[in-house]
Parts: C-alpha cells; structure tokens; sequence
C-alpha cells in the first residue's frame, strides 16, 4: 500500500523497461506511481504513460531549472482544461524555485512558478513542489497564491520550522531518500517530530539515490525503503504509520481516489 508520490519515470532506466519496472513497484506494494514533468515536450509522453499503465499517474509542469517559453505555459493551460475530468491527471508539477542553479535567473523562475500557481487554483489541482535554497520565498509565493488544493513540499530538507510553516498552508512534507543518510541530521529530526497527518512518501527515481545506493539510478520500488527508515525515526508502529500516509496521499490527490486499487 505505497505511493510514490514523484517518481520521473518518463526517464530511462524506466521508459524502456515499462513493464518490468512496474512488475517490480508492484512486487514491493506499490499502489500507484506520480510522474512529474519537467518541460513542454514531456507532456504528452507523460500523459501517454498515465493512460498506458494502472499504476501510472499524470502531473504536468515547468520545471523550475529549465528555460522555457510561454507557448509551453499555453500548451499547458490548453491540456490542463482538456483533462479536468481525467482521473489519471492529478497534479500539477514539478514547479517551484531553486536558487543553486545560476540559469534561469529567479526573476524567470518567479515569472513560471506564479503562472503554474494561477493554473493550479484555477483547474483545482494540488501541486508539486520543487524547492532548493528558496523555502522561504518559496512559502512567501504559496501564502501569496492560497491554493484550493495545496500540494507537497517535494524532497523537503529544511529545518523543523521551515516544514510547519508550510504545514500551517496546508502542505504536505515529501519525504524521500534524503532520511536514509545518518549525516542528514536536521532533516531526519525535522521528519521524526513533525506531525505525521502532514506526510507522504516519494523517491524522485532516477535521482536522489538512497543511502547504499550511490551511483546507481533510483528506483519507485525503493520507496519501500524509505518507509522503513522512517519508522525507525517515528514513535508510532509501521502499520499506523503505513496506513495514516497512505490515507495522507489520497487526500492530497482526489482524483487518485477514483481508479487506485486499495
């Protein structure tokens, strides 16, 4: 009963290899896999994939880090008003702001992020968050936008403060392979005291490899990994904790409510 709530599978080793990488999600109890774009020219291949497999679901967005142009916010807005009922479409992203990069500049950055934040409120779908040095502009943007649906704090490393601010918003935490190494301190006591109605699991496969797993791609099923490592953080017992982020994951995306097996 896990979801992978960020998981590109549009890339390889997946693209490829569809049917037997979900052959192993599934071994490992996955129950659903999100697959984030990046830029325009995945859409298609994304929604495509969502409409392909079971365990597949759509999020289209701009990714902060690449250059894009606004026919790509018009492509988007034309197939976001197209798939408003499509059940398999449940967010939009992967959106946000990273200030490590040196190109785009944040003034372009800004100009994306506020735009995919009037689509997100406008077609009522949560969003997925990309945020690298910039959690707190990027909490000043989301307070600012006051999003019907919300969305997810993907691949969050902040501290305890920075995540219950965006908790008080009513976002949800990602938690992905960034607990699984000991030296990620703040993170991992961040994780272990918030509350856990606020968190969902991810593994932004192919990257952010878990503790162990260096060099290699990640992978959705590794998901189950993380799991375990974050009941060894928490006080509550795996099943409660399976459970409440399960249900946690359902909520955040309605629409996967309406095909996902459980």
């Amino acid at each position: 009963m896990f979801i992978d709530t960020h998981c590109h599978f549009d890339f390889p080793p997946f693209v490829e290899q569809a049917d037997l990488a979900l052959q192993q999600a599934e071994q490992a109890g996955l129950r659903g896999i999100i697959v984030p774009t990046v830029t325009a020219d995945r859409f298609d291949l994304v929604m495509n994939l969502s409409k392909q497999h079971a365990l597949l679901y759509a999020a289209i967005g701009l990714h902060p880090i690449y250059h894009h142009q606004q026919q790509d916010l018009e492509y988007l807005a034309i197939l976001l008003k197209a798939n408003r009922e499509n059940p398999k479409l449940v967010a939009l992203g992967e959106i946000g702001l990273d200030n490590y990069v040196t190109q785009p500049e944040l003034n372009e950055q800004y100009e994306y992020f506020r735009a995919q934040l009037t689509l997100a409120k406008e077609y009522e779908l949560p969003a997925l968050l990309h945020s690298r040095q910039t959690h707190d502009l990027l909490y000043k943007e989301l307070k600012r936008a006051n999003l019907p649906c919300t969305g997810v704090v993907h691949g969050f490393s902040g501290s305890l403060e920075q995540a219950k601010q965006f908790i008080r918003l009513g976002y949800a935490i990602g938690v992905g392979g960034v607990i699984t190494y000991e030296r990620a301190n703040k993170t991992r006591s961040a994780i272990a005291q918030l509350p856990l109605s606020s968190l969902i699991l991810e593994t932004d496969a192919p990257d952010m490899p878990l503790s162990g797993y260096q060099g290699q791609p990640n992978r959705p099923e590794r998901v189950a990994e993380v799991f375990n490592v974050l009941c060894a953080l928490r006080a509550e017992s795996p099943d409660v904790i399976k459970q409440t982020i399960f249900e946690n994951t359902l909520q955040l995306f309605p629409r996967l409510k309406e095909t996902i097996s459980y």
